[in-house]
């Protein structure tokens, strides 16, 4: 499973990357928003330290706006994809980029029928929101697990991008069910290496080898 962190802030980015954490990022303009910087000042940097996917969200809403957006946001990067919303005016632009040869990535999915009409719109990625789901006593992993039977019974080459994620729980879930990716806040990040024992372990070793002569 492919690791993409979800922030707009390089200098998370540089530290998950450091720990060889960065498989690509997704952003929004929620996250672009707390960095106090121009939209333009975070995609260049982003785009100069990653080499892998790099969602850039349309915050357009109809069909040709999104599609003349997405084509602006594509020339920051080979390797930028733009995230549509599945909104029938979001598949559309989906259609029409991807069609160009530009990736897309459907998000804001709360269905197994949403993600289903994606892949038949050539999403390069679907970004399935458990945690929103969770929110609501919905169980947000469910979807992810319909979402790939639906893609594994027709052969779709969309990848199943899981998306919101709350806690660490919520990753190994998404690994256990075949996931292809799963965008990951730098605070989840984080507590993902964290487990008592292992602490108290380096505790234990560093008290005895204080006790080794010389």
């Amino acid at each position: 499973m492919k690791f993409f962190i979800d922030t707009a802030k390089i200098e998370e980015i540089r530290e998950a990357k450091m720990m060889g954490l960065v498989d690509g990022v997704t952003t929004n303009p929620s996250l672009v928003s707390q960095t106090g910087r121009t939209f333009e000042e975070v995609v260049r940097d982003i785009v100069a330290e990653v080499d892998g996917p790099i969602s850039l969200e349309a915050v357009s809403t109809q069909a040709e706006e999104i599609i003349a957006e997405g084509r602006k946001l594509a020339t920051y990067g080979k390797n930028v994809v733009i995230k549509c919303p599945l909104t029938v005016d979001g598949l559309k632009a989906c259609r029409a980029l991807t069609s160009e040869g530009i990736g897309v990535n459907v998000t804001l999915c709360f269905s197994p029928s949403q993600a289903l009409l994606a892949a038949k719109a050539n999403a390069t990625y679907i970004s399935p929101f458990i945690g929103r789901l969770d929110d609501i006593s919905h169980h947000g992993m469910e979807l992810v697990r319909q979402i790939l039977t639906i893609y594994r019974n027709y052969q779709f080459k969309t990848q199943v991008l899981v998306a919101s994620i709350r806690h660490p729980l919520h990753v190994v879930e998404a690994a256990l069910l075949g996931a292809d990716v799963a965008t990951i806040p730098f605070a989840v990040i984080k507590r993902l290496v964290n487990h008592p024992l292992t602490d108290v372990g380096i505790e234990r070793f560093l008290k005895d080898w204080q006790k080794v002569p010389g």
